[in-house]
């Protein structure tokens, strides 16, 4: 699998704070990407680490909500798999203890047997818990066009 990385983007208009949100959206695009499809991609205690006991995913390819047991299931037992993800841009706003990153991606897997692949906009919405950053929420959505 391999992730590509673009510098992210900052939003900040206030000088001295944008270098400090590139390496906030950097570090949770590591988090979250990395976390959910990284190279321990049927490691379903990781997914579980980063992600919030209430967390939910509006899928990017039906929209319909999937819950965190649902996800960690598939991707702990290999049935959902994400063989490359290209971030094309990504930005994070921060608001004391939640941060939200946007950005788009290409991306493609397998969900079973089936093939997979979308180039979409996504949402993630991450919150401070115990000293360390999870991912709450997260929604993908297709570029029409492709």
């Amino acid at each position: 699998m391999g992730v590509t990385r673009k510098p992210a983007v900052s939003l900040a208009a206030v000088p001295g704070r944008r270098k400090t949100t590139i390496e906030l959206a950097q570090r949770f695009e590591q988090e979250g990407f990395s976390g959910l499809y990284g190279p321990s991609l049927g490691d379903g205690l990781a997914l579980a680490a980063l992600l919030t006991d209430d967390f939910v995913l509006i899928d990017v390819l039906r929209g319909g909500e999937v819950p965190r047991a649902d996800l960690i299931g598939s991707v702990g037992a290999g049935q959902l798999r994400f063989d490359e993800i290209e971030v094309v841009a990504s930005r994070a706003r921060r608001y004391g203890s939640t941060a939200i990153v946007t950005g788009e991606t290409r991306m493609r897997g397998r969900f079973g047997d089936a093939g997979w692949s979308a180039h979409s906009r996504y949402v993630h919405v991450f919150i401070e818990q115990e000293g360390r950053w999870r991912l709450a929420s997260a929604q993908g959505t297709q570029i029409a066009g492709d």
